[in-house]
């Protein structure tokens, strides 16, 4: 039985009735441009094959149900009226949070009935809190007709999850959810939500990129982040620009020099800057044939979190050390950091290889195993049913 079929079944013992439909929508994971979004930068994601799928029907009586095949306890019942923010600090809060979100915009939505299971890695910087409201979003937004384009519902999302969950990420994980293609990586402008979808099918090129999780969980809500982000609005303000976005590359020694003795705002302007000066040029030899050339734009990458951001560990340092002296074309951490998953650019051939020296090299560490499984770029978030 498919994810389709075992949801539809769930909600049916549940609720006592066949769901009005089906819905599914991606984690994702950022081949490169990491902390840009909320600076107003560059991102690169693609779709990952895990989704969280969502049967959803209507309710006309103000209240909310929902209930998740992959966490223990019954259904959560919740008035729409009583949706505040910050009020809840369970799973529910993603979910519950689009539908407040919907009806603060002034959507009409009179409540539903919502029954979630998702294969997107919880704590594994895959976004498996974007898949969550996505499809929430997408079927509330198919059930009431509402006509929202997929770039709005994912403004939706991370309003939710910075106002209602509170957790202060950007918009590149609700807007990849929402709207990647099959077999294409999202170059997007944070900016100005503009997209290109950027041919991005490793398979025919001889290529595999692996996905490394480290098993080490991280929590956006942290204090890290907020950390982070707090110094870059910090940086763009000493520099008078509206955003780190605003600092050209060319211009980034004489702007770290008028940052001074700042030393923690420096690094952080130093990988922004550097950053999306990557993405650009990762979607340029992407789109002239160059696929292997961006290797070494990915190690550029790892090592600027690592150094100037601060935000690797030594499970993801030691994935990316591994796959390199075992022959990859490139790797690095991915996601928010303080934990969660590398990705691997290497050769077909030379992925069991690989594969096989990192778990080698965490149980020699004394870690816990590592999942390492392919990441294929896949649809975005669709109805299934």
């Amino acid at each position: 039985m498919g994810a389709e079929q075992q949801v539809s079944a769930g909600f049916a013992e549940l609720y006592g009735t066949a769901p009005e439909g089906v819905w599914a929508a991606p984690g994702r994971v950022n081949l490169i441009g990491e902390h840009t979004d909320y600076n107003d930068g560059f991102v690169m994601p693609f779709a990952l094959p895990h989704t969280a799928v969502a049967a959803v029907s209507r309710r006309t009586d103000g209240r909310l149900r929902l209930h998740s095949a992959d966490v223990e306890g019954g259904v959560a019942e919740l008035r729409l009226d009583d949706l505040a923010p910050e009020s809840d600090r369970s799973w529910t809060a993603y979910p519950a949070g689009v539908v407040w979100a919907l009806r603060e915009a002034g959507h009409p939505v009179t409540g539903a009935d919502v029954h979630l299971t998702s294969t997107v890695p919880s704590g594994a910087g895959l976004s498996s809190s974007a898949a969550l409201e996505v499809v929430v979003a997408l079927a509330l937004n198919d059930l009431f007709e509402l006509g929202l384009p997929p770039w709005q519902l994912a403004r939706l999302c991370q309003r939710a999850e910075n106002v209602y969950v509170g957790a202060p990420t950007g918009i590149m994980d609700q807007t990849a959810s929402a709207c990647c293609e099959d077999g294409h990586a999202l170059f997007l402008d944070t900016r100005d939500l503009s997209q290109k979808q950027i041919p991005f099918d490793l398979a025919a090129e001889g290529m595999r990129l692996l996905v490394v999780d480290t098993q080490v969980k991280h929590a956006h809500s942290g204090g890290e982040y907020g950390k982070r982000r707090a110094g870059c609005e910090k940086g763009a303000a000493l520099l008078g620009v509206d955003a780190l976005r605003d600092v050209p590359y060319a211009e980034l020694d004489a702007a770290l020099e008028r940052l001074g003795d700042e030393e923690e705002v420096r690094r952080l302007v130093r990988h922004v800057v550097t950053e999306d000066r990557r993405v650009e040029r990762v979607v340029s030899l992407l789109e002239s044939g160059e696929t292997r050339a961006i290797g070494p734009l990915l190690v550029e990458g790892h090592a600027s979190l690592r150094d100037d951001f601060r935000i690797s560990c030594p499970e993801l340092d030691l994935v990316v050390d591994t796959a390199l002296a075992s022959g990859a074309l490139g790797a690095r951490m991915t996601g928010g950091g303080f934990g969660g998953s590398a990705i691997v650019l290497a050769e077909a051939a030379d992925v069991d290889t690989i594969g096989k020296a990192v778990e080698e090299a965490f149980a020699a560490a004394g870690f816990t195993a590592p999942r390492t499984f392919e990441a294929v770029p896949s649809p975005g978030a669709r109805r299934l049913a």
